[in-house]
């Protein structure tokens, strides 16, 4: 097999762990708590659909929400009121970043960095507009 497919492969292999954390957060008629994936994947539809509701026109393939929250797949889901976990977060996420995107090959692995650290940074139509999306979709 082509070793950048192999990599490829990989990386999705690996991504299917967000199935597996759980988020304080509950699915609307059930009871059971909402994973890491389903949390993605909504968020993504619902920026897709509000969109025009941003407060700068926004490039919705850079707002990045299905690659957020990778990271937590080696450092856990840090809710929101959790001050020890707080303490710790950055450096737990930095380093889950490296290993995970390092399946990837090595453009692959720039892309999705610098996209997750745009989320991080804070400072951009999209990283904004994905935030808000991150923060509405649990309600």
């Amino acid at each position: 097999m082509d070793e950048r497919l192999k990599r490829q492969l990989d990386f999705a292999l690996e991504i299917d762990k967000e199935k597996n954390i759980l988020r304080q957060t509950h699915l609307s008629e059930h009871g059971r708590r909402e994973n890491d994936a389903e949390h993605a994947w909504h968020m993504a539809i619902m920026a897709y659909l509000l969109k025009e509701y941003a407060n700068e026109e926004v490039d919705i393939a850079k707002v990045m929400l299905l690659i957020h929250d990778i990271v937590e797949i080696d450092a856990g889901d840090t809710y929101a009121y959790d001050t020890e976990g707080l303490k710790t977060q950055k450096a737990r996420e930095d380093a889950a970043k490296e290993r995970i995107f390092s399946i990837l090959p090595e453009d692959q692995k720039q892309e999705l960095i610098s996209l997750f650290d745009e989320f991080e940074a804070f400072e951009t139509a999209e990283s904004k507009f994905a935030h808000a999306m991150d923060n509405l979709q649990p309600l």
